[in-house]
């Protein structure tokens, strides 16, 4: 085991007073090298090298004093020699050492002198002989006391992983593969971080694999067997005959090389490959991400992006911060110094229990476990000061509490489970290290008898309480599956609707992700247990609100107890896909609400005072909006455009348009410009023929106009739906027919979020709007004005579908329950009616520019924008004096409204002109 730093101090004195007055390079260097590694307690037969040649930048022959590959390079000079030359010397062996033998370290001396150089950070120290005791902390890689504050980007996380993803296309070419090639990348992964955190001596795996196994890989199978097996056996247990490079091994245990299985047929380049990972500093890793990072290498499309694929840190701090971190913290600055609280909060510690059960490798519960420890490292340092002060020896196995099996997870693969469980005990190991450095006491636990409890299995099939009984669970936390409704496969359906249960209606439309929030719900009633769970935005938006949540708060009894609105969830990765969550932590426990909100999705959050938190995350009510069949004020009716079913017959380009007009000239008056939503954007051009209203005599003149209908009419006969045979019978007529008779106002049904405004304009008689435009056929100047607002916007945005990302907007969920301004004044609705005005002029303006131009936040023209800003001006004054200074204080003023509408319902006003057929 390495030194304690009493043992440590009392070497490297020793070591200053022998060799005080030391002089000669030549005569003296070597033993003075092997003996300051022995201060460290290094066997430099075994770390380092000396007198090592290499080629000089220059191209002439140099010698490297003392090395240790990937570590450090030492340069010895007599007496007196000029150290910034000796840096200069050593530095010229670089361009003759390979990359992946680099030091991070260079250290110069004349013997009286140490100047030591940090390549990764700059920094440089220097300092007497007779002071290296108080500067042992600059040597934590030889002492094991290192204490590396690893960071989520840091590049060594990709460069580790890249190194792994070579290992692994290297035994996946010699036909290794499936469980047993994930069982030894795991296992290897954890010898590689073990001899560069001292539960390994330092470079003990790479001494074993260069030193005790043939150059061509062809014993490396059998030898690396035999090497593991020794490190899950006990000291006692272990044979007598044992090799001396294995009879020193530590013992693991935690089941980690427990599995007999057939090792791989090894050959020198893939030994080579393995030995290349054994020079890279495995102690920079971050458990928190490498977990994400290792998983990948297996999936070539996930490792062209290495990097890209973990929850960062501040993300997963977002969830545990409000769910129960921020008051722990609230609780050890309350307890100070006082023995009593601190010991209170100690024991709270111990008893915390997390579930992810959706864990992947482990990002949530090492992040939070790490979080945990931290905790109790400062309430340790705070009930031992004065041992500290004094430096006196604390025995950290009496006093450390918290440990991996707090932890929880359920993952339905076997290597991200597996994967998941070494990440807890790499930092696990990481933090016991800090914890060391703070004492000045070696703290490591072997053998690793505790592990985190990571079920594998499908989490919405598993019966939690089998992986985490609800009687000592604490919380539970996680990023479940992001799936759409639309897009879930047969087998994800069935078990969303298995946990929805057959009694709840439209739960055919949720997302994936309400499984987890229901089967959560079901999980914790009658206990003290919180939630938070990350989901896309989907969950607090349009239709799936009312039916998930109306079952969370009715059935279940929740609450939502703190919340992140709508941010972009990504760790800013070259690659990342850009998804756009909502955090929301809730129980049934009545706790105070914590609203986190954003001025744009990729702002820094800024937590707001609110009584309560609804289901769209805005203070207010509990609310649930839900579809209606008619508007809640008295406004004109929305309606659908037409839907032909016609096997795109009667559709046209305008290339097909005249090429049919060549053969059937008098065809020409019964086209009309057809307009779907995308054609209504993007200026699109195409033509529908319509023949709904054409008298007989006419028709027959028009021998290709009947092919048409003829197609029509057997394309209908042969469907599978019942209404739609039935109208084959009327082949010229639509399933669902609006044709205007006088200008109407048109909504596409999908917009692209990055417009602030969905694009509506009016259209003329001469257009037939297609099924994928909203349309309202008795609009006024005043209810375009309120409804191309930014106070309809907000609402929209908040309850409106998604298409992806895009909004989804329908008439009964987002206009028919629309809270219109209930009494607005004759002076109020010319206002409007003038500033909606303005906007149509300042679109005029730009004759040729498609709506898509015109709305782009990129391309639209100033004018239309302020022309935009004076009519939100008029919206606003309709409904009250004071500006809205917040697109949350808007939603908070409207479902206020909404509730107050509701109920009793108004008088619903006269149906639009649209009809079905058949």
């Amino acid at each position: 085991m390495p030194l304690s730093l009493a043992e440590l101090r009392h070497r490297a004195t020793a070591f200053a007073l022998e060799y005080a007055g030391t002089a000669s390079e030549r005569a003296e260097s070597q033993s003075f090298w092997r003996d300051f590694l022995d201060v460290f307690g290094q066997n430099r037969r075994r770390v380092a090298q000396f007198e090592v040649p290499v080629k000089k930048a220059d191209g002439a022959q140099g010698f490297i004093d003392m090395f240790i590959p990937g570590k450090l390079l030492v340069e010895q000079k007599t007496l007196g020699r000029d150290l910034s030359k000796a840096t200069a010397q050593a530095r010229d062996y670089f361009p003759g050492l390979p990359d992946y033998k680099l030091p991070r370290y260079v250290l110069v001396s004349d013997f009286a002198r140490f100047r030591l150089h940090d390549l990764d950070t700059g920094l440089e120290t220097g300092f007497a002989l007779a002071e290296l005791p108080e500067h042992l902390h600059l040597f934590g890689f030889l002492s094991g006391y290192q204490s590396h504050a690893t960071a989520p980007d840091d590049p060594a996380n990709a460069e580790a992983a890249e190194l792994m993803a070579r290992l692994h296309d290297a035994l996946l070419e010699g036909g290794y593969r499936g469980h047993a090639l994930e069982v030894l990348l795991v296992r290897l992964l954890f010898c590689l971080f073990a001899e560069d955190t001292a539960i390994l001596e330092a470079d003990e795996f790479r001494a074993f694999l260069e030193n005790h196994t043939a150059e061509d890989g062809s014993d490396l199978g059998p030898r690396l067997a035999h090497f593991f097996a020794t490190l899950d056996q006990a000291p006692d247990q272990r044979p007598r005959a044992l090799p001396a490079y294995l009879a020193n091994l530590p013992y693991v245990n935690g089941a980690l090389f427990r599995e007999d299985f057939r090792f791989p047929a090894f050959d020198a380049a893939t030994r080579a490959q393995l030995i290349r990972c054994t020079y890279f500093d495995w102690s920079r890793i971050s458990p928190a991400v490498f977990g994400s990072l290792f998983q990948s290498i297996a999936d070539p499309a996930r490792r062209r992006t290495l990097g890209a694929h973990y929850t960062s840190e501040q993300n997963i701090l977002k969830v545990i911060g409000p769910l129960f971190l921020d008051d722990l913290r609230q609780e050890l600055a309350a307890a100070g110094s006082r023995r009593g609280p601190l010991d209170a909060l100690h024991r709270r510690l111990e008893t915390i229990r997390f579930l992810d059960p959706s864990c992947g490798c482990g990002n949530f519960l090492v992040v939070t476990y790490r979080e945990l420890r931290l905790l109790e490292h400062q309430v340790l340092a705070r009930l031992f000061a004065p041992q500290l002060a004094t430096g006196q020896t604390v025995d950290l196995a009496l006093y450390t509490r918290v440990q991996v099996d707090q932890a929880h997870g359920i993952e339905l693969e076997e290597f991200a489970a597996r994967i998941a469980e070494v990440a807890m005990w790499l930092m696990d190991h990481q933090l016991n290290l800090q914890l060391s450095a703070t004492f000045g006491n070696r703290y490591v636990r072997l053998p690793l008898v505790r592990t985190a409890r990571i079920e594998i299995g499908n989490a919405l099939q598993v019966d939690w309480e089998s992986v985490a009984p609800k009687a000592t669970l604490s919380y539970i936390l996680g990023n479940p599956p992001f799936v759409g409704s639309k897009l879930m496969s047969a087998d994800q359906r069935r078990d969303l609707l298995g946990v929805a249960g057959a009694k709840l209606p439209g739960a055919g439309v949720l997302d994936y992700v309400a499984g987890w929030y229901l089967k959560a719900a079901r999980f914790m009633q009658g206990t003290a247990i919180r939630a938070a769970f990350v989901s896309t935005n989907s969950i607090t938006q349009g239709e799936q609100v009312s039916i998930l949540w109306g079952e969370m708060l009715h059935r279940y009894g929740m609450r939502i107890q703190f919340a992140h609105r709508t941010f972009k969830w990504n760790n800013e990765a070259r690659g990342t896909a850009a998804v756009f969550c909502v955090i929301v932590g809730f129980g049934a426990q009545p706790v105070p609400a914590r609203l986190f909100d954003y001025a744009t999705p990729r702002s820094e959050p800024q937590e707001l005072k609110v009584s309560n938190i609804n289901p769209y995350l805005v203070d207010g009510e509990n609310v649930l909006v839900a579809s209606r069949n008619r508007p809640l004020s008295p406004v004109p009716a929305m309606v659908s455009g037409n839907k032909p079913i016609d096997d795109g017959n009667y559709l046209f380009t305008p290339a097909r348009k005249e090429e049919f007009l060549q053969k059937e000239p008098q065809a020409a008056p019964y086209f009309k410009r057809w307009l779907g939503g995308e054609e209504f954007i993007n200026g699109t051009e195409r033509w529908c023929l319509w023949l709904g209203d054409i008298s007989p005599v006419e028709l027959a003149k028009m021998p290709e106009a009947k092919k048409l209908i003829e197609a029509v009419r057997v394309y209908r006969s042969k469907s599978k739906s019942a209404p739609t045979q039935k109208l084959a019978f009327l082949p010229t007529r639509f399933h669902v027919e609006f044709i205007p008779d006088k200008p109407y106002l048109a909504i596409p049904e999908v917009s692209s979020e990055r417009r602030r405004y969905i694009p509506i304009g009016f259209l003329d008689t001469d257009v037939i709007a297609s099924n994928k435009l909203r349309l309202i056929p008795e609009a006024t100047p005043f209810l375009f004005g309120i409804l191309t607002s930014t106070m309809h916007m907000a609402w929209m945005r908040q309850v409106c579908g998604r298409l992806k990302s895009d909004y989804n907007y329908s008439a009964g969920i987002v206009y028919n329950n629309f809270p219109f301004p209930p009494t607005p004044t004759a002076k109020q609705q010319a206002a409007v009616e003038a500033a909606a005005g303005r906007v149509l002029a300042a679109r005029a303006q730009f004759a040729g520019a498609t709506l898509a131009l015109l709305y782009d936040p990129l391309t639209m023209p100033p004018a239309l924008a302020q022309a935009h800003a004076q009519l939100d001006r008029a919206v606003d004054s309709c409904y009250r004096p004071a500006a809205f200074p917040t697109e949350l204080s808007r939603l908070e003023f409207l479902f206020t409204l909404y509730r107050q509408l509701a109920e009793p319902l108004l008088p619903a006003p006269k149906a639009a002109r649209a009809r079905r057929v058949g």
